[in-house]
C-alpha cells in the first residue's frame, strides 16, 4: 500500500491518510486481517509528525475500517462490506461528476451523453464477453 501526501492540497494530512487506506481497503488493495505499517516507520516516510498517523488511525478505528491488537498492531478489519460499497460510490461519483461537467463544457445534451454512456458501457461489455472467450479458447 503506497500513500502519497500532497502537502499543497489544503486538505489535513490525516484525512489524507484516512481517504486513502479507505480507498486500499475498498479496492481490495488492502486485505481483511492485513497489518497496517506502524506509526513511526510510515509516519518518517512520509515525512510527517506521528501524530498526524496516530490521529488518522484512531479516526479510521472509530470509523470501525481498523482495529488495534495491543502489541500487534493495527489490522483491517474484516467486515467493512458497507465502507467498501460508500468507498466505491464515492469514488464513481467523482468520476461521473466531472465527465458531466466536461459534457456541459462540450455542450453535449443529456440524452445524447446518457446514450454515450449505455453505448460505452455495451461495448465494455462486448470486449468483456469476448475476452472470456478467447480465455476459454486457450484453456481448450
Amino acid at each position: 500500500m503506497i500513500l502519497q501526501i500532497n502537502f499543497k492540497s489544503g486538505m489535513p494530512i490525516y484525512l489524507q491518510v484516512v481517504d486513502q487506506i479507505k480507498v486500499a481497503a475498498a479496492s481490495g488493495a488492502l486485505r481483511p486481517g492485513e497489518v497496517l505499517p506502524s506509526i513511526r516507520p510510515l509516519a518518517e516516510e512520509l515525512r510527517v509528525n506521528r501524530n498526524t498517523i496516530a490521529k488518522a488511525y484512531s479516526e479510521l478505528e472509530s470509523l470501525g475500517v481498523i482495529e488495534t491488537l495491543p502489541g500487534r498492531g493495527c489490522f483491517l478489519k474484516e467486515n467493512h462490506t458497507a465502507l467498501r460499497k460508500e468507498v466505491r460510490r464515492k469514488l464513481l461519483t467523482v468520476e461521473i461528476d466531472q465527465a458531466i461537467v466536461q459534457a456541459h463544457h462540450l455542450q453535449v445534451r443529456r440524452d445524447e451523453f446518457l446514450a454515450l454512456i449505455h453505448e460505452r458501457m455495451d461495448a465494455l461489455d462486448r470486449k468483456r464477453r469476448t475476452h472470456e472467450h478467447h480465455q476459454e479458447d486457450d484453456q481448450s
